[in-house]
């Protein structure tokens, strides 16, 4: 019993020993947490710019699979870190959503084909070493961030997210029947079953309530196929597969072992790209500093040190461009697994590593990464809501970590309501100059971020 307690502990504690039939389920419900989410920017701006399908179908299933192999390795040195890249928090690494905007506008200035892409892979490079130099001078310009900034990009984070989580919950806003009954009620039963596991038992069991909740939805969505018509009609009188069913023919197609291939598109070095993606990576350090802030804020009831911060970003800049050598997208903190921390409190860094260990997995096991890439939208959803609204508490707490006196309340105030509204709602940006809408019209998250850091520098203190 003593010894069960013990394990027990050791999942809220980064460094504590756990054995491995308790770490993987710990790491497994992260995976599941962020899998959709990692995979996602990649097919949407292999989309735009034109290398979706036909003959670039093996290439684009290329690049889906080392994005799993490049989020687990980058999520190891993030965990255990090499010399100074590396925070050493517990954070899982993946695919960033955030320069989803960007990289669309530079699809749509310089035209679609694989050297638009290649040209995304050169700025991301750059911007990436750029980002990690910024990182080893993080320490001096912390005085730049403090909680009250960085709260306001966390709760921005949160804010943004929650509309990812109710799309998902609905299944999927690309869904024919986006909204439909059955996906509500499947995402409503995740969402129960994680509930009453989370509040009705303790210790391992309450600490995998995602797990159990993510498996108990897998389960119901085959009995699902079972009694229910997997298909529809639209009003058109086109058929169409309902995003509740599950594609287990993927799973049978998808080969038991590759090779990822290192640099399959040929990099290339446009200041169309390199000008945006370089801005954009600034903002991706103040987000990164906000999602480390966060999960040791929510996860470990800390602020975050220097030597985390520093390590992270420098780790978030390297590893987005060797992700970038390999054909994928920028490797930035995951917000998802940041709710998650905050929810659970694991943040045990073996059961997070096995998480990585996993990802890299279904980067050599295709078949697996085909189980994980099956779950429904509606799956995903019923966890997602939740553990996003988790990372808008914990945006919270940092921002009233210290009083919240007339600077700070203006700090907050200005910053959601003119940064990140304005984010949020990207018509208004419509007839500004292209440049303006690269900055601000990607994510709520950009503009809120600079607005709180400017008036962060520009107002005078509260007298005490």
């Amino acid at each position: 019993m003593k010894e069960t307690e013990k394990y027990q502990d050791a999942a809220y504690r980064f460094e504590g020993k756990m054995p491995w039939k308790q770490a993987i389920p710990l790491g497994l419900q992260h995976v599941l947490a962020m899998f959709v989410g990692n995979l996602t920017p990649l097919l949407i701006i292999t989309g735009a710019c034109g290398i979706a399908g036909g003959e670039f179908a093996d290439l684009q299933v290329s690049l889906l699979q080392n994005a799993m192999l490049v989020a687990g390795i980058v999520t190891l040195v993030q965990l255990f870190a090499i010399g100074p890249v590396g925070g050493k928090v517990p954070v899982i690494m993946g695919t960033s959503s955030g320069f989803i905007g960007v990289f669309s506008s530079v699809a749509a200035t310089m035209g679609n084909g694989i050297l638009t892409y290649g040209a995304i892979m050169g700025a991301s490079i750059l911007g990436g070493i750029f980002e990690g130099i910024l990182g080893f001078f993080l320490k001096p310009l912390r005085k730049f961030f403090p909680s009250v900034v960085t709260g306001t990009v966390v709760l921005s984070i949160g804010l943004s997210l929650i509309s990812v989580g109710i799309n998902s919950f609905g299944g999927g806003n690309n869904a024919n029947d986006f909204g439909s009954v059955e996906n509500l009620l499947l995402a409503l039963f995740v969402l129960v079953v994680i509930l009453a596991v989370k509040h009705g038992t303790k210790g391992f069991l309450s600490s995998s309530a995602i797990l159990i909740g993510i498996i108990a939805g897998y389960i119901a969505a085959i009995f699902m196929g079972f009694v229910l018509p997997t298909t529809g009609v639209t009003a058109d009188g086109v058929e169409y597969t309902k995003a509740w069913a599950m594609n287990w023919d993927k799973v049978a197609q998808a080969g038991w072992f590759a090779i990822p291939k290192l640099a399959p598109v040929k990099i290339v070095f446009d200041m169309r790209a390199i000008v945006p993606v370089m801005i954009m990576f600034v903002v991706t350090a103040v987000e990164t500093v906000g999602d480390i802030s966060g999960v040791t804020e929510g996860g470990m009831g800390r602020e975050a040190t220097d030597r985390e911060l520093s390590g992270g970003v420098v780790c978030d800049g390297i590893g987005s461009s060797f992700a970038a050598l390999f054909g994928v997208l920028p490797n930035t903190s995951f917000s998802q697994n940041v709710g998650l921390v905050a929810m659970t409190k694991v943040v045990n860094r073996m059961a997070l590593a096995s998480g990585a260990v996993f990802l890299i997995l279904c980067g050599l096991i295709p078949k697996l990464g085909a189980l994980v890439s099956i779950m429904p939208q509606a799956v995903l959803g019923g966890a997602a809501v939740m553990m996003f609204s988790s990372i808008v508490l914990s945006g919270i707490q940092l921002i009233t970590k210290e009083p919240l006196g007339p600077r700070n309340l203006t700090i907050v105030s200005v910053a959601l309501g003119v940064g990140y509204g304005m984010g949020a709602n990207t018509n208004i940006l419509a007839h500004t100059p292209q440049f303006v809408q690269l900055i601000f019209g990607g994510s709520g998250i950009v503009p809120a971020a600079l607005v709180a850091i400017i008036l962060n520098i520009v107002l005078p203190r509260d007298k005490k």
